[in-house]
């Protein structure tokens, strides 16, 4: 009897999303400094494409006050050009989910220190669209748009992100046709690539081998195509697999799992943000945590060209600076060992086997040897 094999891609790109969407949903003020070195170390562990910050007026976020100067640090920044980096190498993105954000990322462009890529978002349920960005669906996308060709222009690739395409935490369920039709509409008026993102973590992985096998289906370019997972029922990296096993080739996550719609408190002052949590309790939510998805990536045979032990160390300084446990179990267990450990071998056994008058390797009874 044959033995069948799980089939998927044997290289992927995995992108980070820490700073951005990780670092949104927490209540306290994450400093610059820290900012800055979670973005360098993570390039420096081979993560090549990062979300930087959002561009968005920072009265509703004030997470991100400190944009501008984050994205003229990192591009000035003498310990990735004392490792040689090449920043051609190097994809930065920025959140711009209206068009006050994408001007301004323009004007940043222009002064030589702004994003390589931009993002806008539209959800196919158009209440969460609404609570998102303040507009109708039409309306937004006649914006977008006018966004995409803006941004052409000085050289910005856009990414069009769709949400709630397994469910809306506002209107329920949602029909997985409909976002492939708003992927393929961005794809019309010009985006580079685009995310598909399960917002509130509704998509069991069924769903999603589904969905990721419409995708590729009506728009066969891999390189177009982002997964993008939230882990409020523990599915994460379950979708993760059920999203290879479709054939998508490239992944963003974020260290710890961190991560989520915008926290409406910082510091203990409320702030705007996107208004009430969706969730229960917001502190056991977040997205598929970067280190155990990498780890089972490198389980499984597949080249995603990060250093994962330096990555599994970087996330064990992260819960430090957030100051709580995070979502990784493998920053606990580590890889799965690949040479002997002589530190947990019982002594012994060479011995008994010599005195029983067994063969060094031999596994079963004499009389059963033919």
């Amino acid at each position: 009897m044959a033995v069948r094999e799980l089939t998927y891609p044997t290289k992927v790109q995995v992108n980070d999303i820490t700073v951005r969407d990780g670092f949104q949903h927490e209540e306290i003020w994450i400093p610059t400094d820290a900012k800055l070195f979670y973005l360098e170390e993570l390039i420096l562990c081979g993560i090549k494409h990062l979300e930087v910050t959002n561009l968005g007026n920072p009265a509703l976020m004030p997470q991100f006050k400190d944009a501008e100067e984050l994205l003229k640090r990192l591009r000035d920044s003498k310990k990735l050009s004392r490792a040689g980096i090449n920043w051609d190498d190097i994809t930065l993105t920025a959140i711009t989910i209206r068009e006050k954000a994408v001007d301004r990322a323009i004007m940043a462009k222009k002064e030589g220190w702004g994003p390589d890529r931009v993002l806008m978002m539209v959800s196919t349920d158009e209440e969460h669209h609404f609570a998102n960005s303040g507009t109708t669906l039409p309306d937004y996308w006649s914006e977008a748009e006018r966004c995409i060709q803006k941004a052409k222009d000085v050289g910005i690739k856009m990414n069009g992100t769709v949400s709630t395409i397994w469910g809306s935490p506002i209107s329920g369920p949602t029909r997985l046709e409909d976002a492939v039709e708003f992927a393929q509409k961005w794809l019309e008026i010009g985006a580079y690539d685009i995310e598909h993102a399960d917002h509130d973590g509704s998509a069991p992985p069924n769903q999603v081998h589904k969905y990721y096998s419409m995708v590729l289906e009506a728009m066969p370019d891999k390189k177009l195509h982002i997964a993008h997972f939230h882990v409020t029922r523990g599915w994460g990296t379950a979708n993760c697999l059920a999203a290879l096993q479709a054939g998508i080739e490239i992944f963003e996550a974020t260290l710890g799992g961190l991560g989520g719609q915008p926290a409406n408190f910082l510091d203990r002052v409320p702030v705007a943000g996107t208004g009430a949590y969706y969730y229960r309790d917001p502190n056991v939510v977040g997205l598929q945590n970067i280190e155990d998805m990498v780890v089972m990536m490198d389980e499984m045979g597949i080249d995603t060209g990060i250093d994962v032990d330096r990555l599994l160390d970087l996330g064990t300084m992260l819960e430090k600076t957030i100051g709580r446990r995070l979502r990784s179990e493998s920053i606990l267990n580590r890889r799965i060992p690949k040479a002997p450990r002589d530190e947990f071998k019982r002594k012994g056994l060479s011995r008994l086997k010599e005195k029983l008058g067994e063969q060094p390797g031999q596994k079963y009874p004499a009389n059963w040897i033919k």
